[in-house]
């Protein structure tokens, strides 16, 4: 079984948590990390995992990156956006189960936003099946830098590895 996930990354931080999520992944698939300068299409994998950091409330936009490519500190990781991404899909990989995730300031929901689920709805769709609720890693700002909070890489390789039990379990039923 393969697993894909294709991540957008400004400062670093959504970058490992992609690689702590496929770290916990790996015990159930194969899986390629893959940034999303450097995907196509949609990969041809059982398993398609997006990730990106929240920007204004959902997904980022050409002019909140370029507002928080000011602020790095050093060169930003993707130079290309999800929310374009997504845009060039279609409904070709219809029925692929999916799942998202973010980075987001660690305030409620309903008010920092989610790019994981602004991604899900896309996904959604485009015909992708969810197979878990969308999930948001945790930032904060130290001293002008984005940083990600104390635990956050344990548990993003704990949500990949339940994941992976997740997608063991459709494939064994289905």
């Amino acid at each position: 079984m393969k697993a894909t996930i294709v991540y957008e990354s400004m400062f670093g931080n959504t970058e490992r948590v992609a690689k702590a999520v496929a770290d916990g992944l790996s015990r159930h698939a194969e899986v390629d990390v893959v940034n999303v300068d450097d995907v196509g299409s949609v990969p041809e994998t059982g398993l398609l995992v997006v990730g990106g950091p929240t920007h204004v409330r959902g997904l980022s936009w050409p002019s909140s990156r370029a507002e928080a490519a000011r602020q790095a500190m050093d060169e930003v990781r993707s130079k290309k956006n999800l929310r374009d991404w997504l845009g060039t899909l279609d409904r070709t990989s219809g029925g692929t189960p999916v799942a998202t995730f973010d980075t987001r300031i660690g305030k409620p929901r309903w008010l920092a936003g989610s790019a994981a689920i602004a991604a899900e709805r896309r996904l959604k769709r485009l015909g992708f099946v969810p197979l878990v609720p969308p999930e948001s890693f945790f930032v904060d700002i130290d001293k002008e830098e984005t940083v990600l909070r104390d635990g956050e890489l344990q548990r993003a390789r704990d949500w990949g590895a339940s994941l992976g039990e997740h997608f063991v379990s459709l494939r064994t039923v289905g």
